[in-house]
């Protein structure tokens, strides 16, 4: 019994790193270093990326794993986080090398397109993602002809960044959102759009027609499968990257007044969660303590209990 005891004892202590768990999406870098991992559910808000410093510290590492190994994985993923830190052009340059090295390889394509993208070379952009796709068709959850409809819409003008010229559907103009896709093809259409933007968030912040066309999408694909929470989100991210459509404010209205009826059952805000996550840490570890503190002092009888 008073083994039991125990095991229970630290099977609670040991459970407290559960608390703050991100669960999403993570990148492990080729010397097994975690760059990020983000916060689970389907509502974007980029990769949790860490400041410039920690950044410039796995620069470091990439480069000296990268001269003990020659894994050109490691160059892969320095050019990364050249990226990461807006050095574009190096990251361009160190690209073309790994090309010259190896010939073919997605990550190259994939992120050679990102870095065009980024120095405002769409149409090279273009070029290179789709590369990509045709290399590893289902990459990125078979998103990367949204990124191809992106690089398209900016190299034609504003007047193209539209439903239809970005995803290929439309939800109508009415007050609430209407589509005849099925509810898997919904699905698989908001995982798409959350994938591109996930990764689009991470570079481009506020304001952003593209961004938040997309999110006003993802919205409307939210509410039309019931997601009031996941809709309300989006629709204030898309205002906040600077969507403006007479259509805005009824959906918005849709989407909150469900949340007002129905009430909010779990927090998918990434600040909110993490603040919640930490308190539980902290309260979990205060009780700890407190009862450590008891079990030592009264010891014998508590002991005595298991006998």
């Amino acid at each position: 019994m008073r083994k039991y005891f125990f095991s229970l004892l630290f099977g609670t202590l040991f459970s407290i790193s559960a608390f703050a768990c991100l669960n999403g999406e993570k990148m492990v870098l080729a010397n097994q270093e975690i760059l990020y991992v983000d916060f689970d559910g389907e509502v974007p808000y980029g990769h949790q990326i860490g400041v410039k410093e920690e950044l410039e510290e796995f620069l470091v590492k990439l480069k000296k794993g990268y001269n003990k190994t020659k894994d050109v994985d490691y160059l892969s993923d320095e050019g990364y986080i050249l990226i990461l830190l807006g050095r574009y052009q190096e990251a361009i340059d160190l690209y073309k090398k790994i090309e010259s090295l190896e010939p073919g390889r997605y990550s190259t394509a994939s992120n050679m397109g990102t870095a065009y993208e980024l120095i405002g070379n769409n149409k090279e952009a273009l070029k290179w993602i789709e590369t990509a796709m045709k290399t590893e068709p289902h990459s990125h959850s078979k998103s990367e002809w949204i990124h191809i409809n992106i690089l398209k819409a900016k190299i034609r003008g504003r007047s193209f960044i539209s439903s239809i010229d970005l995803i290929g559907k439309d939800f109508g103009n009415g007050k609430a959102p209407q589509s005849t896709l099925s509810k898997k093809d919904l699905q698989l259409l908001k995982m798409q759009i959350f994938y591109q933007l996930n990764e689009r968030m991470t570079f481009v912040k506020p304001k952003d027609a593209i961004v938040a066309q997309l999110l006003f999408d993802l919205g409307n694909i939210a509410l039309l499968m019931n997601q009031k929470y996941d809709a309300e989100k989006s629709y204030t991210q898309a205002k906040e990257y600077g969507f403006e459509n007479s259509l805005f404010e009824e959906r918005m209205k849709l989407s909150s007044q469900a949340l007002a009826k129905n009430g909010k059952q779990v927090s998918d805000d990434p600040k909110e969660s993490e603040e919640l996550n930490w308190i539980s840490v902290v309260f979990s570890v205060l009780s700890l303590i407190i009862s450590g503190f008891v079990i030592f002092k009264f010891r014998k009888k508590i002991f005595s209990l298991f006998k």
